[in-house]
């Protein structure tokens, strides 16, 4: 590629960087800020004769978090002896447990979550009709993958997003030994997508899984040539690998140690910049820096929705299948595939199949209309399909 193309390549990431956090700090003043967690007190004072009154003064716990935690019928209940409870271990566990819901709670903005709900069903709808009739062009993937970013990451922000609803449950587990049931629907709701689907959320729902595809596209040509260094496809045995180890090690540590390690580093604060912090915003430098060269290096390597939804996705309903019988095994698909998912599914010579993102790129190079994005169970090819190809 010429300067002057890699010039203009680098202005415009630059740019769209500076618009995303831009906007997203003023659209996060607009919604207004939440707290990131509720304070609790660092140290409980119980007394066996306290009262509950008593329990809620010395450690400023308002009338109605004493009625949460305690299951109070009526006022007469706060001058029960705490002793009627459980021990002093049991009620620190109680008003912990409590605590962190609360926390949970009082975090989510709970206007803006059932907005975006309602905007991804009509967005992903919106797509999903694209997709099937085969309107889906390289100019309109990038439109509207900026879309996906533009309305779920820059205006209705970070949270909730389909990485939150499984690294977030898995560190409050860990943490207070508890669930936050809204959660919970939300991780439903994603994997019942997911399984309609093909990773249907990621794909064209996730405000970091949109923003990395975006900035793939970005680096090519029409032509699906890089313009900028040379886009490389890992090999899945690779990544699956390092996002299981990432997922086993986020987990041991949430549950030996309470902490959050992917917190320093989530890359969804690039839509809340006021929490991004220096690590953050090194992290996520070296993301969009990777996202150039590589096709979603953080949900390949790292997600923990990435990684459930994998899993998920092998009895997805809809997903890009072959017809062989029109096919003629020039393998263009799989060679203009950003991943290696494309080659599996075209040869079917793997046990396992990869991450399949439904960007349809597929489809749109197929000179026989061979590729869909259907219900259509998937098949092996004929023996000796591609050996005739290669003779040729």
């Amino acid at each position: 590629m010429t300067n002057h193309s890699s010039s203009k390549t680098l202005i415009l990431l630059v740019a769209l960087a500076a618009l995303i956090v831009g906007l997203s700090a003023v659209s996060n003043r607009i919604w207004g800020g939440k707290p990131e967690a509720r304070p609790k007190p660092s140290e409980l004072k119980i007394e066996k004769e306290m009262t509950v009154t008593q329990f809620g003064r010395a450690n400023e716990l308002p009338n109605n978090i004493l009625k949460a935690i305690f299951g109070l019928k009526d006022k007469s209940d706060l001058e029960k002896k705490l002793s009627e409870y459980g021990t002093a271990d049991q009620i620190s566990s109680m008003v912990n447990k409590k605590f962190a819901l609360a926390s949970e709670s009082a975090s989510k903005n709970w206007i803006k979550i059932p907005l975006k709900f309602a905007l991804w069903f009509a967005f992903l709808g919106t797509t999903f009709i694209l997709l099937r009739n085969r309107k889906v062009t390289a100019s309109l993937r990038k439109w509207l993958l900026f879309a996906a970013v533009l309305i779920f990451g820059v205006i209705l922000g970070a949270d909730p997003s389909p990485m939150g609803t499984v690294k977030d449950a898995i560190h409050l587990y860990g943490t207070a030994h508890v669930i936050f049931p809204p959660r919970m629907i939300a991780l439903a709701i994603f994997l019942a997508i997911v399984f309609l689907a093909n990773k249907y959320i990621c794909a064209w729902g996730c405000q970091i899984g949109t923003l990395q595809d975006l900035i793939f596209h970005i680096n090519q040509t029409d032509k699906r040539k890089p313009i900028i260094g040379r886009q490389i496809k890992l090999p899945f045995a690779l990544t699956n690998s390092i996002r299981v180890m990432f997922l086993c090690v986020f987990t041991f540590v949430a549950f030996s140690w309470t902490i959050d390690i992917i917190e320093p580093i989530d890359p969804f604060k690039i839509f809340k910049p006021a929490y991004l912090g220096l690590s953050g915003g090194v992290f996520v430098g070296l993301l969009w820096l990777a996202s150039l060269f590589i096709y979603r290096p953080w949900c390949h390597l790292c997600c923990p929705f990435g990684l459930v939804g994998w899993i998920v996705e092998r009895f997805s309903l809809a997903k890009i299948s072959v017809n062989y019988e029109t096919c003629i095994a020039c393998q263009k698909c799989a060679t203009a595939c950003p991943s290696t998912v494309m080659g599996a599914i075209l040869k079917r010579d793997r046990k396992t199949i990869p991450d399949c993102f439904a960007c349809y790129t597929c489809r749109e190079v197929c000179p026989t209309d061979s590729i869909s994005f259907s219900t259509r169970k998937r098949t092996s090819p004929p023996a000796g399909h591609f050996d005739k190809r290669n003779k040729s």
